[in-house]
Order: C-alpha cells, then structure tokens, then sequence
C-alpha cells in the first residue's frame, strides 16, 4: 500500500520531534501555544514560505475521519486512543501533558503497526480501506 510507504518516515519523525521536545522546547509562535502537527516539521506548511498548501495534500489527511478533512485543520480530529479522543478533544478537555502521552502511544502503536505490515485503518472518502 502506498500510504505505508509515505506515512512511515513522517510518523517516526514526528515521534522523534516529540521526543526530543519539539512541542515544549521552544514555541514557533510566541503568542500562542504550539499544535500538535501543525507546529512540526513533518506539516506540510510547516515553513512554506509559497503560502498554505491546502490540508487535502498532507499525507496525514487519510488518518482524519472523511467528514472532518474540510474544516480547517483536520489533523486536529485524528483519532488517538481507544475511547475516541482526538488531538482537539485534549484542547479542550485535557492538559499538554495527557495530550503528548496520548500521542506518542499512538505514533508507536502506528509505527508499530506499519512496520509489521498490521492492517491499518486508512479512512477514504466514503469507506475504510485496511
């Protein structure tokens, strides 16, 4: 599958900036917290100095639920654990802290998963491919 092949090295890299701090190490704005994915490297706007590339062309899209990937930020609705919480649901009801263990467990989980060739749920336009 070719998602595989693309979201790999972006899932290990985000981990890695994770890791080494990345969120907490210095803010890329400093009015305002940074966001989970769209404050790391491995977002496609990241440092595009061309202007915003729309969220459609990010390799992440597939990981959004098909009716979240128009709003403004689909990253921002990626699933994250068992029970449903997303990326927005820990802004709103959790603290930094839950939110980055939230999200290291599943970049490992999805690394882990990917690299055992574990069907994957890539949520598609109208149905989910595994």
């Amino acid at each position: 599958m070719q998602e595989r092949h693309k979201l790999l090295p972006i899932l290990r890299s985000e981990l890695a900036f994770l890791e080494q701090g990345g969120y907490r190490r210095r803010p890329r704005y400093p009015w305002r917290p940074n966001f989970v994915f769209e404050d790391s490297p491995t977002c496609i706007n990241f440092e595009d100095k061309r202007g915003r590339q729309p969220c459609k062309e990010c390799p992440l899209i597939d990981l959004a639920p098909p009716e979240r990937r128009d709003t403004q930020f689909p990253c921002r609705h990626i699933q994250l654990t068992e029970r449903g919480e997303t990326v927005n649901t820990f802004y709103e009801w959790g603290t930094e802290e839950e939110l980055e263990a939230a999200l290291a467990a599943w970049l490992r989980r999805m690394i882990r998963e990917l690299e055992s060739g574990e069907r994957i749920r890539i949520q598609k336009a109208g149905n989910t491919q595994e």
